[in-house]
């Protein structure tokens, strides 16, 4: 799977939010439940006796570990605690000790869009996905040499390229450009990094500053420095166009006041008699997933809207909800994608696809697959994000890794807004 477009205001995937591009996350819990598994053995005879002994010691070796994963967690804890006991260049900090296992189950999985956060990375990915941060308003991605994204880590062959800067946010104001690379934060280099990595470094309280290296047009490095103040994106835009004859509306990501925003702004549309509706989801990252369901629904009367599928295989449809402002079917609608489409925008423009209410206009998509949740752990160690469940469209595809491609395909050139 690969990282959807970032915001360094989310991927998610997915401004300067963690990767997603972003990430069609669901609203985020206060705490991570944990559960209690109690086993019973029904075991007999000296066979109890030697069950008993040796579980007995592997429980005081590996406190918390589930009783039937006490080998599997042995090596786990018997290396956390040589290093706790015996390790002698220097102190050792518990706490960082168990955020990097933490972190490195993430790891293990391969996901990007599954990561371990610490608490300010957690706090800022929040702030990012409601639509107002503190940072330069940039969304970023990574970009390989074939122009496919979602490559990880960061190296000279996985570039940290700058999707799109807000209008009038630090960003734009210092100069970025849509297609800069960035090499390197404040001096330090970004190899090696994950697009989450590099956000959190480029994020940071409104005043200060900071100097991105940047390479334009393939040209020398150059440094730009950005004074970063508070962003809040403008979730949706509208207008008037052809001559009267023509709604135009657009969203820039699916924050959590996104979905009565669109309502109103699409229904000042719609109420001025307009039957042709333009909806632009191009260069979106996507945002919370309800506010996803909500904006589809405007247009899609009832039945599915998309399908989520579990771990355990189970799979349940979202429907539409009542009361969309633009469900009547003379209400004519072309959706515009690009390849930084992504996430809960593939939502709304698979929907609108698949159930045949509209044409979808543009590049193929950017193929996020994938809904999120975000988990806060206790004891002030951060949270993590989760990959929680697929998301398919109405009749049941999955276009993880592959996006949707557009009835009418267009090339538009780099820049063209």
């Amino acid at each position: 799977m690969s990282t959807s477009p970032t915001s360094e205001s989310a991927a998610s995937p997915e401004p300067e939010l963690p990767t997603p591009p972003a990430p069609a996350p669901r609203r985020p819990r206060r705490r991570a439940g944990w559960i209690a598994l109690a086993i019973v053995f029904v075991l007999g005879g000296s066979t109890l006796f030697a069950s008993g002994y040796a579980l007995g010691r592997l429980q005081s070796a590996t406190p918390g570990t589930p009783a039937d994963e006490q080998a599997l967690f042995q090596p786990f804890w018997d290396a956390y605690t040589a290093i706790v006991d015996q390790y002698a260049a220097g102190p050792v900090d518990k706490k960082k000790l168990v955020e990097g296992a933490i972190g490195g189950l993430f790891g293990a999985l391969g996901d990007p869009f599954s990561l371990y956060l610490t608490p300010d990375q957690f706090t800022s990915s929040l702030s990012g996905i409601s639509g107002q941060f503190e940072g330069i308003g940039a969304t970023l991605t990574t970009q390989d040499g074939s122009g496919a994204q979602g490559c990880t880590p960061i190296s000279a062959t996985c570039r940290l390229t700058i999707v799109s800067v807000i209008s009038g946010a630090p960003a734009q104001k210092a100069g970025l450009e849509a297609a800069d690379v960035v090499t390197a934060v404040d001096g330090t280099s970004l190899d090696g990094q994950t697009v989450d990595q590099a956000v959190a470094l480029i994020r940071g309280p409104r005043g200060t500053v900071v100097t991105l290296t940047v390479v334009r047009d393939n040209g020398a490095p150059f440094p730009l420095p950005i004074t970063r103040d508070v962003v809040q994106q403008s979730a949706v835009e509208s207008s008037v166009i052809a001559d009267g004859q023509v709604g135009y509306i657009k969203l820039n990501g699916f924050n959590a006041a996104a979905a009565q925003d669109f309502h109103d702004r699409l229904k000042g549309l719609v109420d001025k008699g307009l039957t042709r509706i333009i909806f632009d989801l191009r260069g979106d990252p996507g945002g919370f997933v309800d506010q996803a369901q909500d904006i589809a629904s405007q247009f899609i009367g009832s039945g599915p809207v998309f399908i989520e599928e579990y771990a355990d295989g189970r799979q349940v449809p979202q429907l539409a909800k009542p009361g969309g402002v633009a469900t009547d079917p003379k209400i004519q609608l072309l959706v515009l994608i690009d390849k930084n489409s992504a996430s809960a925008s593939e939502i709304v423009a698979g929907a609108i696809q698949a159930r045949g209410r509209g044409k979808l206009v543009g590049a193929t998509s950017y193929g996020k697959g994938t809904i999120q949740e975000f988990l806060q752990l206790s004891n002030d160690m951060g949270g993590f994000r989760l990959s929680i469940a697929k998301w398919l469209t109405p009749n049941g595809v999955w276009i993880n890794g592959k996006g949707l491609t557009p009835d009418v395909p267009v090339t538009v050139p780099d820049g063209t807004p």
